[in-house]
C-alpha cells in the first residue's frame, strides 16, 4: 500500500510539473497583455513535433550513433523555435487585437489554434497519425522496492528550475522590471522609455519556450504525440491558471498541483477513474469560478461603468 501511495505521489508531482509549465505561460501572457491566448496549448505541442523532426535529421545525417546527444540538441532547438513561433504569432495576429474587445481576441486565438493543428497535419510527415516520442531517460533506480524512473525526477527538477528561473527574471532583472511596468500601465511605461512591443515579444518568447518544455515532457510521459494534443493540454493548463488566478505565477503553480492532485486521486480511487478524471477536474474549475471568480490568488478587477 505504501508503494502504491508513493507511486501516486510521483505521478502527481510529474503531472503537476508539466501543467505548471503550461499554466505559467497562460498567466504570464494574461498578466502582461490582458489577453487569454487560447492557442497556447497548440503552440506548446509544436515543441515535441519540432524535436522529433530535428532528432530524426540528426540521427540520420549528423549524429547516427549518439542518440542522447541528438535528443538534447533537438529539444534545445525545439524550445528556441517554439519561442520564436510565439513571437511570430504575436506579430502576425495577436497584436492586432490588443485594443480590441476581449471576445475578439479570444475567438482569434481559438481560430489560431485550429490553424496550428492543421499545419502540423499538413507539414509533418503522416501528421494525422500519433507519433511515438522517446522517453527522455530510460534508466531507473529503486528505493526500498519502488522503481523510480530517472525521467520522472528529471522532469520535476527541470520544472522547479524553470519556475525559479522565471521568478528571478521577473523580480531580479531589468527585463522583468520592464515586463511588470508594461503589465501595470503601458502608457506610463512608454513615457519611461520602455517599448511595449519589444516587451510583448520577449513575453511571448518566454511563455512559448516554457510551454514547449511542458509539451515535450507531456509527449515523453505519454510515449507519443498527436497533432490535437494541444487542445487537452491547453484546456487543462488554462484551467490550472484559472484556479490559481490568471496573472498570478504562484497561483498557476498551486492550481496545477491541485488539478494534478484531483486527477491522480480520481485514477487511484475510482474503478474507471482514468475515464472520468477530467470530469472532476473541470467540476473543480466551475466550483472555483462560482465561489471565487478571480481564482485562489487572483486579484479582483473593478471597472467603472
Amino acid at each position: 500500500m505504501d508503494m502504491l501511495l508513493a507511486q501516486h505521489l510521483l505521478n502527481w508531482l510529474v503531472q503537476g510539473s508539466i501543467l505548471a509549465l503550461v499554466a505559467l505561460g497562460f498567466s504570464l501572457l494574461f498578466g502582461v497583455l490582458n489577453v487569454i491566448h487560447f492557442s497556447h496549448g497548440d503552440v506548446s505541442i509544436v515543441g515535441p513535433f519540432v524535436a522529433l523532426a530535428v532528432m530524426q535529421y540528426l540521427l540520420v545525417e549528423i549524429l547516427p550513433h549518439t542518440w542522447a546527444s541528438a535528443l538534447i540538441l533537438a529539444a534545445a532547438v525545439a524550445i528556441f523555435a517554439t519561442g520564436c513561433l510565439g513571437v511570430a504569432l504575436d506579430w502576425l495576429v495577436i497584436r492586432r487585437f490588443r485594443t480590441a474587445p476581449a471576445m475578439m481576441a479570444l475567438v482569434a486565438t481559438v481560430a489560431l489554434g485550429a490553424v496550428i493543428r492543421e499545419l502540423i497535419r499538413m507539414l509533418y510527415p503522416q501528421g494525422s497519425n500519433p507519433q511515438p516520442f522517446p522517453e527522455l531517460m530510460s534508466a531507473q533506480f529503486e528505493i526500498e522496492g519502488l522503481s523510480v524512473p530517472i525521467s520522472t525526477l528529471f522532469m520535476f527538477a527541470v520544472s522547479v528550475l524553470m519556475v525559479a528561473g522565471l521568478y528571478v527574471i521577473m523580480h531580479r532583472t531589468p527585463l522583468g522590471m520592464r515586463i511588470r511596468a508594461v503589465a501595470q500601465d503601458r502608457d506610463i511605461a512608454r513615457l519611461m522609455g520602455i517599448h511595449p512591443n519589444r516587451i510583448f515579444a520577449a513575453t511571448f518568447f518566454i511563455a512559448s519556450a516554457v510551454g514547449a518544455i511542458g509539451g515535450i515532457f507531456y509527449a515523453s510521459s505519454a510515449g507519443l504525440v498527436r497533432f490535437d494534443f494541444g487542445i487537452q493540454l491547453g484546456l487543462i493548463g488554462f484551467s490550472a491558471a484559472v484556479i490559481g488566478g490568471l496573472g498570478s505565477m504562484h497561483g498557476a503553480i498551486i492550481g496545477s498541483l491541485v488539478l494534478a492532485g484531483i486527477d491522480t486521486l480520481a485514477q487511484a480511487t475510482l474503478a474507471d477513474g482514468a475515464a472520468y478524471r477530467l470530469v472532476f477536474a473541470f467540476l473543480l474549475v466551475i466550483l472555483v469560478l462560482v465561489l471565487r471568480p478571480s481564482g485562489l490568488f487572483g486579484k479582483p478587477v473593478f471597472e467603472k461603468v
